[in-house]
């Protein structure tokens, strides 16, 4: 079965930054689902979301997306088996403790952006998928060319051509 990642966002307001990670993340090729639900004012619904993911027997990442206080990722940590990945949008209301202080026993991660947010995502994902692996190689290839090519650029070209 081909890996997943379930993008799930606090409320509509989050669609921007999610958009940012669902391209990266079909730049790696990977398959993405957009998903509505709150753990303040849903979380029935929340939890059948969940359900149905879990229950999909797919490979499979979930990645959060709120704003303000994100309780999302902290009551979606413990319901699933899969990864959670915090990615909070930026903004001078977000509460960032809120994504890092977590309970024992409830253990998301937090990536601040989106691009890296959808690697990590990929590499965890990799392990199940070939396409999936090679893509993230070809980007950290990429990566480190951009690198190179601009120190290149800065010395005003290769030394002794």
């Amino acid at each position: 079965m081909k890996p997943i990642v379930i993008l799930l966002m606090g409320s509509p307001a989050d669609s921007e930054h999610s958009t940012a990670i669902e391209s990266a993340l079909h730049g790696f090729g990977v398959e993405t689902a957009f998903r509505i639900a709150s753990a303040h004012r849903t979380p029935e619904h929340a939890l059948a979301v969940l359900a149905e993911y879990e229950g999909s027997g797919r490979p499979r990442v979930y990645i959060t997306v709120a704003g303000r206080s994100n309780a999302l990722s902290g009551f979606t940590d413990p319901q699933v088996s899969a990864p959670v990945i915090a990615c909070p949008p930026p903004g001078p209301e977000v509460d960032l403790w809120s994504s890092l202080r977590m309970p024992p026993g409830v253990a998301s991660a937090v990536v601040l952006e989106p691009v890296n947010a959808a690697l990590f995502a990929a590499k965890i994902l990799s392990a199940h998928d070939p396409a999936v692996a090679e893509a993230v190689r070809a980007f950290q290839a990429a990566q480190r060319r951009r690198v190179l090519d601009a120190d290149l650029d800065r010395q005003g070209g290769p030394a002794g051509v």
